[in-house]
């Protein structure tokens, strides 16, 4: 194992996790959900908090990992999620209660994302937080830094896609268009951005003040 494989590791190894995310990220597992990694968790959580969000929306709910890691780190903002499967929702729902997060803070909405987005308001989201269908991850990023206001924040995760991102000689779809999406964000004078290495990656894109 290489020196960054150690580092990758042992920033997962020292996040600890509460027993409802520990529940989602097994369900997770069970369902074949890939799930973010602790750290991704963790970091998503850090800037959740120093953000302030009062409002969060994410695509791609799975069994709940992210969406309660979220919410720990803003515990008085409402997250709006959205996935096509009703079954992951259920589980989601479930996960949430048993994280004594209140059922008024959070609303599911079942459906494919690139047809609820466009229907939702634009500077709306203190946090974006994208995490679904690989293949159409520029298209949500797009609606995500519409839908956020300005200081708002887009998450992007598996921005490194199972290292493949940084490896010039992979050129399948998913790795290239992370890769188009990580040079427009970093060329655009619109945000501001960094990508974390952390899990598998966490690109984060504030949108700057018009």
């Amino acid at each position: 194992m290489s020196d960054i494989e150690l580092n990758w590791k042992f920033s997962d190894d020292c996040v600890v996790e509460s027993e409802a995310i520990a529940r989602a990220r097994q369900q997770s597992l069970e369902l074949g959900i890939d799930a973010i990694a602790p750290s991704v968790g963790a970091q998503s959580a850090v800037i959740a908090a120093a953000t302030g969000a009062r409002s969060i929306l994410e695509v791609g709910t799975g069994a709940g990992v992210s969406g309660i890691w979220l919410l720990t780190g803003a515990p008085g903002a409402t997250l709006t999620s959205i996935d096509t499967e009703v079954d992951h929702l259920q589980h989601a729902k479930a996960n949430f209660a048993e994280a004594k997060i209140p059922a008024n803070r959070v609303r599911l909405i079942t459906g494919k994302a690139g047809e609820v987005l466009p229907r939702m308001n634009e500077n709306s989201y203190d946090i974006v937080f994208v995490d679904a269908d690989p293949q159409s991850v520029i298209e949500y990023v797009e609606h995500g830094l519409r839908l956020a206001r300005p200081g708002g924040t887009v998450l992007v995760a598996h921005a490194l896609w199972r290292g493949r991102v940084a490896d010039p000689a992979q050129r399948d779809d998913v790795a290239t268009g992370f890769r188009t999406l990580l040079t427009e964000i970093a060329g655009s004078s619109a945000v501001i951005s960094a990508l974390s290495p952390v899990g598998d990656g966490l690109l984060q894109i504030t949108k700057l003040s018009a």
